[in-house]
């Protein structure tokens, strides 16, 4: 696999596309929207609700907190994980300005 060349694209672009690779699994996707129905959960919920294993659902709760989507505390032996407010708002924003950057009648013959 190929080096990207991260000087070549503004903070903004490789900040997007660092939260769009760790979005980029669907056990990540999953696990995000067992948080946003529930509010809060421990890796152990996750393993019995999602049927993956521990260590899979561990990894990918690292990946997520590791980047700042999700945010942990510790209750004795568990950790408690639930979305970052903030920085879900902040990538929601960046998705949403992407998004909304295309207009179809700006270029309709492409």
């Amino acid at each position: 696999m190929g080096v990207t060349r991260a000087d070549l694209f503004t903070d903004e672009q490789n900040e997007l596309a660092s939260y769009a690779r760790v979005l980029a699994h669907p056990a990540r996707i999953a696990i995000i929207q067992h948080l946003l129905s529930t509010n809060t959960c421990c890796n152990s919920t996750l393993v019995g609700d999602l049927g993956l294993a521990q260590a899979t659902i561990s990894q990918h709760l690292r990946e997520l907190k590791d980047i700042g989507i999700i945010q942990g505390t510790v209750e004795g032996v568990s950790v408690n994980y639930c979305i970052n407010p903030e920085k879900w708002s902040h990538i929601k924003e960046m998705l949403f300005e992407l998004l909304e950057s295309y207009n179809p009648t700006r270029y309709p013959s492409c």
